[in-house]
């Protein structure tokens, strides 16, 4: 039976940590890496665990390998502020490390939430993330932006979903597409990629032509649309301020 440690880091959440620490009562530890919140998010942490670090911003990617180094346990369970795991997805983690992960990661599905609402298509689900692994053989690539898992051979897959509300209402998300596009660009420019013709003025109508109708974001109404055009503007901005960023 492998221990689990569940790994979180935050700034400023106190509106979502509460339902997100609620939902991790059944893991053996839970560690907070905190960057700097000036609201309550600390307090409400307290709540729940002692395991809270304070830990200036390195980017994403990184942030999360801190928070494991602090874990005691080998096993983690990488969670964000804003996202829940349900009674059926802790039972199968449970499950999973007591008869002996084997595999070095595993994905889930991930319900994405606009506001109180499950998007379902666009792309949106089944979203499948690696968030389950072992920190002694998987690590977070070290990204400011879209981190993922890098696990060293092939990961597991799990069914039950994880509850994810990303995103309170259009302006929240505008906001947030605009602020990664530029953590995007940054990271890029960094490593010397400039952006092309054909980034700047084909991939964008592409992505709106894949999201809104090669995975059916038409069938959202008109919430789809605005998700499929957003995606479009967030590819013209990610690729057109490695030019000007």
């Amino acid at each position: 039976m492998e221990n689990l440690s569940v790994t979180i880091i935050t700034k400023n959440e106190e509106k979502n940590i509460g339902r997100c620490l609620a939902s991790l009562k059944w893991a053996d530890e839970i560690v907070v890496v905190d960057t700097n919140s000036t609201d309550r998010t600390v307090e409400i942490c307290r709540q729940h665990t002692e395991q809270i670090f304070s830990e200036s911003w390195h980017g994403y990617g990184k942030q999360k390998n801190i928070c494991a180094m602090h874990a005691k346990n080998r096993w983690i369970l990488n969670i964000d502020a804003d996202e829940v795991v349900t009674s059926a997805s802790a039972e199968e983690i449970q499950k999973v490390l007591k008869e002996g992960p084997q595999y070095p990661a595993y994905q889930f599905p991930r319900k994405n939430y606009f506001g109180d609402r499950w998007v379902r298509f666009g792309g949106w689900y089944p979203d499948q993330i690696l968030r389950l692994y072992n920190k002694e053989k998987v690590s977070f690539s070290e990204s400011r932006v879209h981190e993922r898992l890098v696990p060293g051979e092939n990961a597991g897959s799990l069914k039950n979903a994880l509850m994810h509300y990303s995103y309170c209402n259009r302006e929240d998300y505008i906001q947030r597409q605009d602020r990664y596009s530029t953590l995007y660009a940054q990271e890029k420019r960094a490593i010397g990629f400039r952006a092309n013709w054909t980034h700047i003025y084909l991939r964008p109508p592409f992505s709106f032509f894949k999201n809104f109708f090669l995975k059916q974001g038409f069938r959202e109404g008109s919430l789809g649309f605005f998700l499929a055009k957003s995606s479009a503007i967030y590819t013209y901005q990610k690729y057109a301020k490695t030019k000007s960023e």
